[in-house]
């Protein structure tokens, strides 16, 4: 279908690397964000779900008109296991775009979670459950169900841009897309700094954990 408004892609699963997904497992969201210069991630967003719960998974976007959650579930309905349905709904916050019928469904498909741009209702089951859901806040008051919309289109979500396929890790810290092209470099680079900040903290309960770059900056700033 190619009518703006109401366009639907495929996702690029088939080109994915699926390996990439459980080393991500492994690294923190605020390791990868310094990895990709602290300018990649999305702002605002929470976690609703079971406390300590992660999510890392492939991208399927869908970019919503505010309060309607039509092309969510046309998007549910395409997905697969090791995905997690990226939602843009401009930050709005009056009707709900999902919620525990919707997250059921999900689930059963193999989907990891959810990143709502958005609110969610049955706020009191997703904190039940490990099925990981972000979202922008909270309304009771539901969707509708008309459009437009679209699905695996870019979108933007608390200022970062997702491309569909991106690879997505969220943890208590937020979420982060990494795009799936660069995805191996910040890995390796992501790797690397978890490394450096365990040597960081043997030396810290060693208590030998010297800063020379501390005075160096401050005499730098101040002339001295």
């Amino acid at each position: 279908m190619d009518t703006i408004g109401f366009r639907i892609f495929p996702s690029p699963a088939a080109e994915q690397d699926a390996s990439l997904l459980d080393a991500f497992e492994q690294i923190g969201v605020a390791q990868i964000s310094d990895c990709m210069q602290r300018l990649y991630g999305a702002v605002g967003l929470r976690p609703y779900h079971v406390a300590g719960k992660r999510i890392v998974g492939f991208a399927v976007t869908v970019k919503v008109r505010p309060g309607d959650n039509l092309m969510i579930h046309k998007a549910i309905s395409m997905a697969a296991e090791g995905q997690i349905i990226v939602v843009d709904g401009k930050g709005e916050l009056s009707n709900a775009l999902v919620g525990e019928l919707m997250m059921l469904d999900a689930r059963r498909r193999g989907v990891r979670g959810f990143v709502i741009d958005g609110a969610v209702r049955d706020s009191d089951v997703f904190a039940e459950h490990d099925f990981g859901c972000f979202a922008r806040g909270v309304s009771h008051l539901g969707p509708y169900k008309d459009g437009p919309g679209e699905v695996n289109v870019p979108v933007s979500i608390g200022g970062m841009v997702v491309q569909p396929g991106d690879i997505i890790v969220g943890d208590a810290d937020g979420v982060v897309a990494i795009p799936y092209a660069q995805a191996r470099a910040v890995l390796a680079q992501a790797q690397a700094k978890e490394a450096a900040e365990a040597e960081s903290k043997r030396k810290i309960a060693a208590g030998n954990y010297p800063k020379p770059w501390l005075d160096k900056t401050i005499a730098e700033k101040t002339g001295a």
